[in-house]
């Protein structure tokens, strides 16, 4: 059991956060668990007031660690330091395990290189900032602590954090554009999210970059908000499918397609530790590219998708 005496008046959550200068989520879970104490007595309240000379005592919990699936894969580094990781994340992976999950997960890999994260309520979490679909392909960021953890997940909603995604649709785009359209649960298919009046608000901007000689066209997209299937949901509303997305709409016209074509292809952020802006480029994989270097003319590609000039592209769509 851990001590401390109230040196000034103020909310517990404040107090406790400022002492073990953790965020205020995790102090509100330690509360709310009945890991806290104020002068004897357990308080599950955040918004308690404490005073000056009150002894707050509490605990930590332990994560249950879980014990992880053999990976029989790995994953390509693309940045490594002592506070996070950028992954190129392979399609077909998922990242967080689940009961209805029984292949090895991203989670598994990273257990099995020794990174393993727990709050101070006993959450066990792996440094997963944002996330990313099991068939989508790209730039991931991983924490390798807490503070990595919380200092990213704070860019993520201040939007100094993001990604630019590339994908490839079955009908060109009519113009470059923004849909602006809330998103939750489809009321009638539990897998499928869907624009509903009381959704979540999301926001997507969509840019044209290089149409296909058989009309299929490749798009970049840069998401403001980050909900489940945000780009997929947005783009059937336009009446566009990313290729092989059946799930929303697509529809062959050639052989089966045998992913959903979606890369998170630039990821840019401040280093938590030394406030550095960074950017990291995640190659595309085999199939995409092998698409591309099909139906598309490669010179445009390369000029049209370069690091430096992909995120100017979006500079009139806000």
């Amino acid at each position: 059991m851990n001590r401390l005496i109230v040196e000034q008046k103020n909310r517990l959550d404040k107090t406790l956060a400022n002492e073990l200068d953790v965020s205020r989520n995790q102090i509100e879970k330690l509360i709310k668990d009945g890991l806290v104490s104020v002068n004897g007595k357990t308080i599950t309240k955040s918004s308690f007031k404490v005073e000056e000379g009150d002894e707050i005592a509490y605990e930590f919990r332990e994560a249950e660690k879980r014990e992880a699936m053999p990976v029989d894969f790995d994953v390509e580094v693309i940045y490594e330091d002592a506070y996070l990781m950028v992954i190129n994340k392979p399609a077909g992976l998922v990242v967080h395990p689940a009961p209805s999950v029984k292949e090895p997960t991203l989670v598994d890999w990273l257990i099995e290189r020794g990174i393993s994260l727990s709050t101070i309520s006993g959450e066990e979490r792996h440094g997963i900032v944002h996330r990313i679909d099991k068939e989508t392909t790209g730039a991931l960021v991983i924490a390798k602590d807490n503070r990595t953890h919380e200092k990213l997940s704070e860019q993520l909603q201040d939007k100094s954090m993001g990604r630019y995604y590339l994908a490839l649709i079955d009908y060109p785009l009519k113009e470059d554009t923004i849909v602006d359209k809330p998103i939750g649960r489809n009321p009638n298919n539990r897998l499928k999210m869907d624009v509903v009046p009381h959704g979540k608000e999301a926001k997507t901007a969509f840019v044209k970059l290089a149409q296909s000689s058989c009309d299929t066209e490749l798009i970049a997209a840069k998401l403001f908000t980050g909900r489940t299937h945000q780009i997929r949901v947005h783009l059937a509303t336009l009446g566009r499918h990313i290729l092989g997305d059946e799930l929303y709409g697509f529809k062959s016209k050639r052989d089966r397609i045998a992913r959903v074509k979606l890369h998170a292809y630039l990821l840019y952020l401040r280093h938590p530790e030394t406030g550095e802006k960074m950017e990291f480029v995640a190659p595309l994989f085999d199939d995409m590219k092998a698409y591309i270097a099909k139906y598309f003319d490669q010179d445009e590609i390369e000029r049209k998708i370069d690091p430096d000039t992909l995120g100017d592209r979006f500079n009139g769509l806000q």
